[in-house]
């Protein structure tokens, strides 16, 4: 089987993951700046969890461009990446609806921390598949980013027990951090042509 398959599903479930999430935005009971305020923590919390499963989804979209076979690892991998990416508007919402607390915090960190891992299993069930000399393996080079976000998101769990807006800086920065184009594929993709 190829990857089209398996790519359509992934598409449609994120599409769904963003669907869920900007439904439990609720519309503010007034009309005028101050009663936005009340619906800021959960925008934020949205706004942020927006962005993370854009880059899943981006970052998605170019490992699955590599992949030439897909096996039954590979299809169980997605699958475990996918459970944990569905559990963001879950902890979105809590920990909007909750103005960053502590617990929410760090559940969000750790639904992050093991998408992260998940998707570290994902792209070694794709090299276990493509070999050591694939498109994937040569594109991924030392992936210092892959490394250090779980990293990150360690420290951030720990610091949502003392002091949450600490915790939530590492979270952006980790998104931040993604959200400047990687185009290690592109190039291996330019330099085959």
């Amino acid at each position: 089987m190829n990857s089209n398959r398996l790519e359509a599903f992934s598409d449609g479930v994120l599409a769904i993951i963003i669907t869920i999430m900007v439904l439990e935005l609720k519309v503010p009971e007034g009309t005028d700046l101050q009663s936005l305020k009340s619906v800021l923590p959960v925008f934020s919390s949205y706004v942020l969890s927006f962005i993370y499963v854009g880059i899943y989804w981006n970052n998605h979209h170019h490992m699955m461009y590599t992949v030439e076979k897909v096996s039954g690892g590979i299809l169980w991998a997605n699958l475990h990446l996918l459970f944990w990416l569905s559990l963001i508007p879950f902890v979105t919402g809590w920990m909007g609806e909750n103005h960053f607390a502590k617990l929410p915090m760090a559940m969000y960190g750790g639904v992050l921390l093991m998408a992260a891992i998940a998707y570290f299993i994902l792209q070694k069930s794709i090299l276990a598949v493509q070999g050591k000399d694939s498109l994937l393996a040569k594109s991924l080079g030392k992936d210092l980013k892959g490394k250090a976000s779980p990293l990150f998101y360690i420290i951030a769990i720990s610091m949502s027990f003392f002091n949450t807006w600490i915790a939530g800086a590492i979270y952006v920065l980790v998104a931040f951090m993604w959200l400047i184009p990687d185009k290690r594929i592109e190039l291996i993709f330019k330099e085959k042509q």
